[in-house]
């Protein structure tokens, strides 16, 4: 009965889409879905709203309200726009960045806002093709903007898209913009609403002089000019994974003084439909699979790849036996904020008032790096616009060094506000050049920071659960877990637990509820056992996936010790899987 109340309303509501406010190509295509026998891809599409989160919009693209189209990302720009009207009312020009990716309709997306934010009186400054998506918060920040949006869905399957709001500091929006955004957007209750006549005076296209000014600052961070002087010529195999990389990654690095730099020619290709790869992710191995053989090919010392919108970077390096090896984002991370801090304390940069920034499901090594260094850390939830909002916070107050997550996002500079792979690759072929003069390679830099600060392994697991019962199932995977707490994960006794949803900590020894210090709730939850063994779990925000993050530490005195500690590492991920029934 349940099922047949459901399909009777998601007809009703897929019939009002064949009105003549909806285009001829829409119409038919929901025709076409009413009139399958199977009501399956029907119920999918109408079941609800596409919903405008905190982070904006993510979908398959297709006709429906549950879909990515012209009349989702209308109602989303008109709904923003709308709200900077309100909010900026006493500026004499309201102005707007818009950005977008690689994928199939991304483009029309981009140019669909730029005109219903012209409508709205909005001047909209629109690439004049796909750019990397840090290159749009950076371009909020130069050109005085008061929002931005980019069109991307990241690294999804090649079926999505999705649609990301900036605010004026260049970060993405946050309480209580986001919230407010969304009652604005829900307050459209029809798509006569939506604003589609474009005014040709309020729509700028940028030309290239916005690229050169975003990478002469990005020069400006370098910290080893004499290394790469002397290294300039090392070979690095960069691929964009048929992305926005290829726009600027290139060029930034040959102006950063590298001369090696090695292409995959497949890979070049600008394409939605992404080739070459399943998944466009470059935490996945197999997206970095033509690179890496170019790279033996080739001889090269360095891979990079980046996602399709060029925020977040992947890499692999050879090992002690010229193999090659995927560095994960945790990896990364350490690398990166190891490097920035040895350079600025060897530079004289240090003045006491530095600090760095990582995610709470990032490792804990980090933690180790800035302590030791007399650098302050700030742990933030998942999600860079908490990074930027770390960074909004110490703005005049502290000087920021560099902030990243283990889902391969890394930031380090200031004048933008969201993850950069332009930089990060930048940063990455640097640090090859710095360790080279050194005569070593990244991957032993890599060892000895695990010497110096202890041996950590992660690991990152995702259980996908598809559509509406997927969502009802993470749901009920979560409540579980607070209702039914773990007290032991692989023979370690469970010490503390922390739940961000009531901001609240347990100490399981001295049974004491502490409060957790952070801006918000947030859907995830923690646990740390008496071997030092940290669990996160938390539901995906922009894919139906619920996340369980592993970390495993132990001490090394030795690099010969960390063979060993490698392989009881991957032995003790496995028992916590079972504990934890995944």
């Amino acid at each position: 009965m349940e099922n047949e109340n459901l399909l009777k309303q998601v007809r009703a509501k897929a019939e009002t889409w064949l009105a003549p406010e909806y285009d001829e190509e829409t119409r038919k295509k929901v025709k076409e879905l009413l009139e399958k026998e199977d009501p399956t891809d029907l119920i999918e599409s109408f079941y609800k709203e596409l919903e405008f989160g905190t982070g904006g919009l993510r979908g398959i693209m297709g006709a429906g309200s549950n879909r990515m189209n012209k009349y989702t990302v209308g109602t989303a720009t008109q709904g923003l726009a709308n709200y900077l009207k309100k909010e900026f009312a006493s500026l004499p020009e309201i102005g707007v960045v818009i950005g977008h990716d690689c994928r199939n309709n991304s483009r029309l997306f981009a140019e669909i806002a730029a005109g219903i934010f012209s409508a709205n009186g909005i001047k909209a400054y629109l690439f004049p093709d796909l750019r990397p998506t840090p290159e749009i918060s950076y371009a909020i920040r130069k050109l005085a903007c008061q929002s931005g949006i980019v069109i991307t869905a990241s690294h999804n399957p090649k079926e999505y898209n999705g649609y990301k709001a900036y605010w004026d500091d260049g970060a993405q929006v946050i309480a209580p913009h986001d919230h407010n955004i969304i009652g604005e957007v829900n307050k459209i209750s029809s798509v006569k609403e939506i604003k589609f006549e474009k005014n040709p005076a309020l729509v700028k296209v940028l030309d290239e002089s916005i690229d050169k000014q975003y990478i002469q600052d990005l020069l400006s961070i370098s910290l080893s000019s004499e290394a790469i002087a002397k290294c300039k010529d090392i070979k690095i195999v960069y691929t964009p994974i048929h992305g926005t990389g290829i726009t600027l990654i290139p060029d930034a690095l040959k102006a950063l003084g590298f001369t090696h730099i090695i292409h995959v020619p497949e890979q070049d290709v600008i394409s939605g439909d992404f080739p070459t790869v399943i998944s466009p992710n470059p935490e996945e191995a197999a997206a970095l699979k033509m690179a890496v053989e170019k790279a033996i090919a080739t001889g090269a010392d360095l891979v990079m790849a980046s996602d399709p919108d060029a925020d977040r970077v992947g890499a692999a390096v050879r090992n002690n036996e010229g193999e090659f090896v995927l560095l994960n984002g945790n990896q990364t991370l350490l690398i990166f904020i190891y490097y920035l801090i040895t350079r600025w304390k060897e530079s004289g940069k240090l003045q006491g008032n530095e600090y760095v920034v990582k995610t709470i499901v990032s490792t804990e090594l980090v933690k180790k790096i800035a302590k030791k260094n007399g650098v302050k850390l700030y742990d933030c939830y998942t999600g860079f616009k908490w990074i930027a909002d770390v960074m909004r916070q110490n703005e005049n107050k502290r000087t920021y060094i560099g902030g990243g997550e283990e889902s391969y996002g890394f930031l380090a500079e200031n004048f933008v506000r969201d993850k950069d792979a332009v930089s990060a690759c930048m940063l990455l072929a640097e640090i090859a050049a710095w360790t080279a003069e050194k005569g070593k390679t990244i991957y032993q830099l890599l060892q000895d920071i695990y010497v110096e600060y202890g041996f950590s392994k992660e690991k990152g697991i995702s259980v996908v659960k598809q559509g509406k019962s997927g969502a009802e199932e993470i749901e009920a995977m979560m409540k579980n877990f607070r209702e039914n707490p773990m007290l032991e994960l692989a023979g370690s006794k469970v010490i503390f637990i922390k739940d961000f949803a009531k901001l609240t900590g347990k100490d399981l020894i001295e049974n004491e509820i502490v409060s957790l210090d952070m801006p918000t709730t947030s859907n995830v939850l923690q646990y740390f056992t008496e071997d030092g063994t940290k669990v996160s779990i938390r539901p995906s925000g922009t894919e139906p996936k619920i996340k369980f993050y592993i970390e495993i530490h132990s001490k090394v005195d030795a690099i010969e010790e960390l063979q060993a500690a490698e392989k009881a590492a991957e032995a003790k991920i496995d028992e916590v899987r079972k504990s934890l029934g995944i």
